[in-house]
Order: C-alpha cells, then structure tokens, then sequence
C-alpha cells in the first residue's frame, strides 16, 4: 500500500489515477476493520500501518455549515408590562449570558435625611431578601459558577448577574428578589454601615474620587451637589425604617428595566413577567432640579503632591447626542497620561496631553475627563502635580483647553486620529455582555429604545473640525469649577484661575 501511495504522484493519466484512488480507499476501510487500533493509533498519532484519506467520514461526527462572512447584530427588543416595567434583551453568541436590573435612582434623589442611602443599599445589595437569608443567596449564586455585582452613582441604580443561559430562569428570579424584598435586617444594616464608613473614609483621600466629588459639590446648586461619599454623620443616620421609605418612593415601576444580553426575549418576558407585573405603577418622587454655577473647593493634605482639576459645563448632557459625542472625541483629542500609565482610550504619543508628560518632570499625570448625566455634565482636565509647579501647570491645561476653542489649532489629521480612536473606545466598551447589558438598561430607561451602535458611529464621523472648536468655546465659556487636594499653598486663587479663560 505504501508503493501505490507513494507511486499516486507519478500516475499522469486520469483513469490510472482514478483506479488507484479506488485501491488505496479499499485497502485502507480493509485495514482500519481488520485492525482494532487502526483508526485510534492515526487519530493519537502512533506508528500505523493505514494511510486515511481526507475525505474520511469519523464515525458520529456531524460537521457543522461554515459561519457566513457577516453577521447581522441581533435587534434589541422591548416588552412593557401593564405596569410599566420595561423587559429588553438581545440575542448573542457565547454559552453565557447577562441579567441586570436598572433603577432610575441615584444621589440625586437624596434627600438631606437620606444622603448616603443609594450608595448603603448598593452595599446590601445580595443581603437577606424576604425569601432567602444571606447565605442562601450566596450560595445559589455561586452554585452555578455566577458574578453578581450591584453599583450606584448620581441617577442610576443597577444590578446584574452573570452565569451560564441554561441557569437563566435561576438568575432572573434570584436577581429581582434581591431587587424587591430586601429584609433590611437591623444587625445587617448596621454591619453594612460600618462597612460603608470605612469605604467612603479612604475614598475620601483618594485624590481622583474626592476630586470628582468636590467638583460637583462646588459647581452644581441642587440635587447633582449631593455627594457621592457621603460623611459619616449622614451615614449614621440611615436605618431600616429610612431606607424602606425611600425604597417606596424610588424602586416604582416607570423607572424599572430589566435587561438581558444572550438570552431568547420571550422566555425573559415568560419569566420575568409574573415577578415584576404587580409592582405599584406609581410615578414616585419627582427628580430635584440642578444648576450649575461653578465655584472651587479645596481641601489641604499631608502631600508633596497637588492634585488639580479644572471643570467646565457640558451643557445638554447624553440627551444632547451631537454635543456629547463630540466631546468624547474633544476628551480622545486631549487624551493624557501618567509616568506609569499608557494604553488607556485617548492615551498614547499624539495626544495632546500625553507630552506634557515628557516635556515636564514635575507632572505626574495629566489627563481629561467627563463626567455626563441626562442634562448636564462636566468637562475638564485633571494633573497631579509636584507641588510648587501647581501654576505653571494650571497654566498648561487652561492652554490646551483654549487651543481647542481656537479655529485652526486643531488639523484634520488630528481630528481623524481622534475620531478613530473614539470610534475604537465606544465599540470596546460593547464586547462584554455585561456592558451591552448596561447600555441597554441606559438607554431604555432615558429613551424608551436601545439606539444600535451604528447611531453612534455615525454621529462620530460627522464631528467637523468647527463642531469642535465651536463645542470647546460653549465650554469654556461656561463658569470655572476648580477642585485642589494635597499641598494647596501654591494653588492660584480662583479668580486669577478664571481670568486664564475670560479672554477666549
């Protein structure tokens, strides 16, 4: 058999070859018969006797049809209930899938007697419900090899759970348990709160957590002033009869998504229907209001550091889809760094920022940031910075941020590599069930749909160099908030900080 194999190659004419490919078929179905190890000795790669041709069929083996070239995203789809509860989901490859809950409901909703609340109930998330203890919970949870997580910010709310889609009827209905019937146990409540003390106190000495929040607290009037690391008095005053009451007035059903990504929507709705169906269709509290009017806020600490940030209004906030998109690429455009940081979107050699770093030993990091909620936000730069170059490094960024409110400091060249890499941080953000999940909880509960990436991408393309420096101006010229942490002695005072940008 091995001479008419060998010998196939110098067969010229078709019938001769034709014939022995016919042998060689035959020998080796003879062979692979005859011998019970045949077969398995050429499948684990040990000295066989029997050549297989190609085309060989392996017994019990069904070939799957080869994937198309391109396939179409899955549409999200909506079902609202009767109460008003919205159940979205899509379709997605992968043998996992994500559930989570969003509530419409965050700090903003705070009240002075229940500042602190949102973020306590994020810490009792996955504690004692009415139907399950603690342990119970836990165990369930990982039971099935799940991820469940709860978080909260300024007016969202959210919940998710992630796990294998065969144990998704499990997921929803521990999920939205945990959601509707927290015990609110006296002994549990207490340890969270102690728990939550500890937290929120070296929050509070990070410089970026405290920045962020000093920055709101200083340039907002009303509800968006409402910190997120709340003091260890307003903390103190939380108990169960506090947070049941806010629960009541918070977790009604308008302002309720359930979302799912890789899951089959009519086996959600079936599932999730008769858990959600008989919460009160009550419009609950009415969001507070929020002006911004700038302002500063500084705090002194034991550093040879000064962190800075300077913060501007993004009039219009997500609502305002042309503005918010454009100051991603603005935020991309900047980029920044750190002497140990590279890689994050916006980072690298062309950004605007990043060289500061280079150029200036004195400069630890330097980056811009945003921060957006659905009518308003905040734009701005932040940089660490060694203490007694704190002005000249004002001096930097208001530079960098009035360069861009400047027509023709900006080329095209640079607006495409920014768009790009934009384009890139938005599509990223998107790969991982859970952030799709998100954004599906987002957007249904802001718009009523999920808009496809493609909107998004689209908008970004059509960011002109004028939108830029039209959209850096409107900033800009919106009230100075600055935020100081650290060695603070050499930090200019606010009015002399404003005057920088009161000539663009």
């Amino acid at each position: 058999m091995y001479r008419a194999a060998s010998g196939l190659g110098a067969l010229k004419h078709g019938a001769d070859a034709q014939m022995m490919n016919i042998a060689i078929r035959s020998a080796s179905t003879s062979v692979a018969q005859r011998s019970s190890g045949g077969f398995l000795s050429w499948l684990t790669g040990a000295p066989s006797n029997a050549l297989l041709p190609p085309d060989f069929a392996l017994p019990g083996v069904t070939i799957p049809d080869p994937l198309p070239d391109h396939v179409e995203p899955d549409k999200t789809k909506i079902t609202a209930l009767s109460n008003g509860v919205k159940i979205a989901s899509e379709k997605s490859p992968g043998s996992s899938c994500s559930v989570g809950v969003y509530v419409n409901c965050g700090s903003v909703y705070e009240a002075p007697e229940t500042l602190g609340a949102t973020q306590l109930l994020k810490k009792l998330a996955f504690t004692t419900t009415r139907n399950r203890s603690q342990l119970r919970v836990v165990r369930e949870i990982c039971a099935i090899g799940g991820n469940a997580k709860a978080s909260a910010n300024r007016e969202l709310t959210s919940y998710s759970y992630g796990a294998l889609k065969t144990y998704m009827p499990e997921m929803v209905e521990v999920l939205v348990d945990c959601v509707r019937n927290p015990a609110l146990l006296d002994w549990e409540v207490k340890e969270e709160i102690s728990k939550l003390k500890a937290e929120l106190a070296q929050a509070s000495t990070n410089p970026e957590s405290f920045l962020l929040d000093a920055l709101h607290s200083a340039g907002y009037s009303g509800a968006l002033a409402n910190p997120l690391i709340a003091s260890e008095a307003s903390i103190s005053r939380l108990n169960t009869d506090v947070l049941e009451e806010f629960l009541a007035e918070n977790y009604t059903s308008p302002r309720i998504v359930l979302a799912a990504s890789g899951v089959d929507h009519d086996e959600l709705v079936s599932i999730a229907e008769p858990l959600l169906s008989d919460i009160p269709n009550a419009t609950g509290t009415v969001k507070p209001k929020s002006v911004y009017v700038g302002g500063e806020y500084r705090r002194a600490a034991d550093s040879s550091n000064t962190d800075i940030a300077l913060a501007f209004e993004l009039p219009g906030g997500w609502l305002k889809e042309k503005d918010y998109v454009t100051a991603s690429v603005l935020q991309t455009l900047l980029g920044g760094g750190g002497l140990f940081s590279w890689g994050r979107p916006g980072k690298g050699l062309h950004s605007r920022l990043n060289h500061l770093v280079n150029e200036f030993d004195q400069i630890k990091s330097i980056s811009a940031f945003k921060d957006v909620h659905s009518t308003t936000g905040i734009f701005g730069i932040h940089t660490s910075t060694d203490a007694a170059f704190a002005p000249k490094a004002i001096d930097l960024a208001a530079r960098e941020l009035t360069s861009l409110a400047t027509p023709g400091q900006v080329d095209q060249t640079q607006l495409d590599r920014a768009k790009a890499a934009a384009k890139s941080a938005i599509l990223a953000s998107l790969e991982s069930k859970a952030s799709a999940t998100e954004d599906m909880g987002r957007q249904v509960l802001a718009f009523g749909e999920r808009k496809p990436v493609e909107h998004l991408l689209k908008i970004v393309d059509g960011v002109t160099l004028k939108d830029v420096s039209t959209l850096a101006e409107k900033i800009i010229s919106s009230p100075l908030t600055m935020a100081s942490h650290g060695n603070v002695l050499n930090v200019p005072a606010y009015e002399t900080v404003r005057g920088k940008f009161s000539s663009k």
